[in-house]
């Protein structure tokens, strides 16, 4: 995770002032490529697409048991993972609900080489679909986790992914999204206002509050949205249909 940062955000960083007066990312001006499409550009080469996924990883090794038990998710049997990646928070979720079957979709470099270097066998009960989220069809599921995925993107790039979302999700059926959430006044937490100074710099997302992500879930078709802090980095927030 801190190689990761070294080499790619802080360079992005090091444009902050550009990015807080025009108000738009510097990742053209830092690596001389476009991020209109953010995991094209993160995705680069394979060596950089490696770097992310071990980022990645080792996030979830760290903070994802904690997000996956906020909430009691073992009603739900069929789950999506949107963006999974390389399969870290999948891995803990079937630790913590053996009983579920996880399928990440993710775009097929992608999917290819989370089998190849990090989930490399069957007993995980994790499955693949190659696929672009946006573009693609998603199939039906019971629950459908979008992580670290939503602070990437504008309100109206998430209400089209949530929509689609809704409709693929199975009535009595529901959406975790796990994110860095800001206090309602958007004075704190520090590590929060930090995290939506890196998408500022980096995409064209930012990091939200609750009730921002609660609008945006209701806004789909979601209802009796909970919010859980985990008092770690990332909380969670659960929709049901």
């Amino acid at each position: 995770m801190m190689m990761y940062y070294s080499h790619n955000n802080y360079k992005s960083w090091h444009f902050l002032p550009e990015a807080i007066r025009e108000g738009k990312p510097q990742y053209e001006r830092a690596f001389g490529i476009s991020s209109k499409d953010i995991f094209e550009a993160l995705y680069r080469s394979e060596d950089q697409m490696k770097s992310f996924m071990g980022f990645m990883d080792s996030i979830w090794n760290i903070c994802g048991k904690d997000v996956i038990a906020a909430f009691d998710l073992s009603v739900f049997s069929t789950v999506y993972d949107l963006g999974g990646c390389s399969g870290g928070l999948a891995k803990q979720f079937v630790s913590v609900y053996p009983e579920s079957t996880v399928t990440i979709l993710d775009l097929p470099k992608v999917v290819q080489t989370a089998k190849k270097l990090f989930i490399t066998d069957e007993k995980h009960r994790i499955a693949f679909h190659e696929g672009d989220f946006f573009n693609d069809p998603i199939p039906e599921a019971d629950l459908f986790i979008i992580a670290r995925i939503s602070h990437t993107w504008t309100e109206e790039k998430c209400s089209q992914l949530l929509n689609k979302i809704y409709k693929s999700c199975k009535p009595g059926g529901g959406l975790l999204l796990v994110e860095v959430l800001l206090n309602e006044d958007k004075s704190g937490p520090l590590t929060s206002q930090l995290c939506s100074l890196n998408m500022l710099v980096h995409a064209d997302g930012k990091e939200r509050t609750p009730s921002e992500y609660s609008k945006l879930l209701t806004a789909s078709g979601f209802k009796d949205i909970q919010v859980k802090a985990t008092g770690k980095i990332y909380d969670a927030i659960l929709g049901r249909k």
